[in-house]
C-alpha cells in the first residue's frame, strides 16, 4: 500500500474524463456527490465546457448533467452562460460550465533549493498571483514557513470578498544548502505541517511532499504528461529526483521517500556524493558537475544558466561539459526506461535545459543502451509549466479534497 507524506498526498487518478467506478450498494447520494465531483474535475482541468460536451465525455444523461451543473452553480463553484456562437441561434442554447476561478482557490507553496514561492491558484488551475523571496542558506523548511506565510497574506488582501480558500500544498526540494554553502538534504519532515497549522490558526489543513513528486503530478494533469498513463518526471537543481506516474497514479513509496534517482550509483569508481556514497548519478548530471566540467566555482547563484549561455553562444568549454552531463543523463534514462517501461519521460529543472541542449546526445545513448522493448515508444519531452510546475502540482493536491467531495466545501455568499 502506498505511503503518503504527512497528511496524504492523494493519487492521481487513472482517468480524468470519467466518473471513478461506483462502489456495489452505493447510495444514491453518494453516487450524486461523485458526479459531481466528475463534472467540477472536468471543468477545472478542461476548462469551460459545453453540457453537450460533459454529457458525451462522462457518460451521463443531458438532464442529469444539468442538474449537476446547478447544484455546483448554487454552491458558487462554477458559472454557468450561453456560449457565444449559440446566443443567436434558434432552439435551446448550449451552456457553458466554468470554474469559478476567481473566487475559489488554494495556497500553492515550494520550499526550493535557493528561494521560496507562494501562489494563489484559482479552480481551473489558473494562478491569480504569484511572489517569492531568496532562501537563505542554512534556511530549513521548518523556518521557511513563516516567510512563506507572510507572502500569502500579502496575496490574499486582493482576494475577492465572498473568495474562499479550500486548501494548501507546499512542494519541498529534496536538496538545500547548508550556511557553509554544502549540499543537504532537506524535503518535508513530520513537523512542517504543525508549523503552517500554527501560522494559519483555523482552516484547511497543509498537505507536503517533495518537489519531484508534485511537480510530476502537474506535468501529468496539464504539462508534457497528460495523457501518460506510466510517465516519469525527472527535475534537477542541486539535486535530482523523480516524480513517478505508474498506471496513472503517483508513487511515492514508504514515508513519500521514493524517487531519489539522483542517488543510483552509476559510476562506483567515480566521485564522492554528498549522501555519503560514490558515484551518484547526481554527481555526473547535477548542477555542480556541469560547473566541473565548465571550469567554474559551485555555488554562484544562476552559474549553470550561465554555462548553458556560453555553449549556446559557442564556447568550446561549456559545450563539452553540456555534452559531457548529457552523455550520463542518457545513461541513467536508459537505466529507468528498462526498469520502469513508461510512456513517457518528462526532463524539468536543470534537466530540461540540458537536454534541450544536447537532445542529440542524450538519444544516442538511449539507442545504445535502453532495451528495444521499451525505448521506441517512450515520449522523451521537455517539462511544460517550467518553473512554476511544483505550485500547479501543489494547487492540485489542495483542490483533490473539494474535486472528490465538492458539496463538502461550501463557499459563501
Amino acid at each position: 500500500m502506498v505511503q503518503p507524506t504527512l497528511s496524504g498526498l492523494p493519487r492521481a487518478r487513472p482517468t480524468l474524463d470519467s466518473p471513478a467506478p461506483t462502489a456495489p450498494g452505493a447510495s444514491q447520494e453518494e453516487i450524486r456527490r461523485q458526479n459531481l465531483g466528475a463534472v467540477l474535475r472536468y471543468v477545472h482541468v478542461h476548462g469551460p465546457t459545453t453540457r453537450a460536451e460533459l454529457t458525451s465525455r462522462l457518460g451521463l444523461n443531458r438532464s442529469t448533467i444539468g442538474a449537476l451543473a446547478g447544484d455546483l452553480v448554487a454552491a458558487g463553484l462554477v458559472t454557468e452562460e450561453v456560449a457565444p456562437s449559440t446566443a443567436r441561434r434558434a432552439g435551446r442554447p448550449s451552456l457553458v460550465v466554468s470554474p469559478r476561478s476567481g473566487g475559489v482557490y488554494t495556497r500553492a507553496l515550494s520550499i526550493e533549493a535557493e528561494r521560496l514561492r507562494a501562489a494563489r491558484i484559482g479552480l481551473g488551475g489558473r494562478i491569480l498571483d504569484l511572489r517569492e523571496t531568496v532562501r537563505p542558506g542554512g534556511m530549513s523548511a521548518v523556518d521557511a514557513v513563516g516567510p512563506l506565510a507572510d507572502l500569502v497574506r500579502e496575496m490574499e488582501r486582493d482576494v475577492e470578498v465572498d473568495g474562499l480558500c479550500v486548501g494548501g500544498a507546499v512542494a519541498v526540494a529534496d536538496t538545500a544548502r547548508d550556511g557553509d554553502g554544502r549540499i543537504r538534504f532537506s524535503g518535508p519532515d513530520e513537523t512542517l505541517r504543525g508549523a503552517f497549522e500554527a501560522e494559519f490558526g483555523a482552516g484547511p489543513a497543509f498537505l507536503a511532499g517533495d518537489l519531484a513528486d508534485i511537480a510530476g503530478l502537474a506535468e501529468h494533469i496539464r504539462g508534457a504528461g497528460a495523457g501518460s498513463g506510466n510517465l516519469v518526471y525527472l527535475h534537477g537543481d542541486l539535486g535530482v529526483s523523480a516524480g513517478l506516474i505508474i498506471d496513472g497514479r503517483l508513487v511515492v513509496g514508504h514515508r513519500g521517500h521514493s524517487g531519489k534517482v539522483g542517488h543510483m550509483v552509476v559510476n562506483p569508481d567515480g566521485r564522492p556524493c554528498w549522501c555519503g556514497s560514490r558515484g551518484c548519478w547526481v554527481t555526473e548530471i547535477g548542477e555542480e558537475a556541469l560547473l566541473r566540467h565548465a571550469g567554474r566555482e559551485p555555488g554562484a547563484s544562476g552559474a549553470a544558466l550561465e554555462v548553458l549561455r556560453a555553449a549556446a553562444d559557442g564556447e568550446p568549454t561549456a559545450q563539452a561539459a553540456v555534452h559531457k552531463v548529457a552523455e550520463w543523463l542518457g545513461f541513467g534514462v536508459a537505466n529507468l526506461i528498462n526498469i520502469i517501461n513508461p510512456d513517457a519521460v518528462v526532463l524539468g529543472g536543470s534537466l530540461r535545459d540540458i537536454y534541450a541542449a544536447a537532445s542529440d546526445t542524450v538519444r544516442r545513448r538511449l539507442d545504445e543502451l535502453a532495451l528495444p522493448t521499451s525505448w521506441p515508444q517512450v515520449q522523451l519531452r521537455t517539462a511544460a509549466l517550467g518553473c512554476d510546475a511544483a505550485l500547479i502540482g501543489a494547487a492540485e493536491l489542495a483542490f483533490e479534497r473539494l474535486l472528490a467531495d465538492p458539496l463538502n466545501v461550501g463557499v459563501p455568499g
